[in-house]
């Protein structure tokens, strides 16, 4: 738990996850969020994997695309 004590490169705070997600968040909030459970789920992976994608250095729509395209588009690694 204490870890950022020892550690300098681990944060003591959450603050830049918390910045990762907020343009999700604000999304969710101007639009309305989501009207089912199952299109909730589905923004929050699809915000995850654009974010996650961007702080990779990886085109989210390329990757989007090929994942849709491979035979077997399950969980991937952003980085191969």
């Amino acid at each position: 738990m204490f870890t950022f004590l020892a550690d300098e490169r681990v944060d003591a705070t959450n603050w830049r996850a918390d910045q990762g997600i907020r343009p999700a968040v604000v999304n969710r909030k101007v639009w309305g969020g989501n009207r089912t459970d199952r299109g909730g789920r589905a923004q929050s992976v699809m915000m995850s994997v654009i974010r996650t994608a961007a702080q990779h250095g990886v085109d989210a729509i390329d990757y989007l695309a090929a994942r849709a395209r491979s035979p077997d588009p399950g969980l991937a690694i952003l980085l191969g």
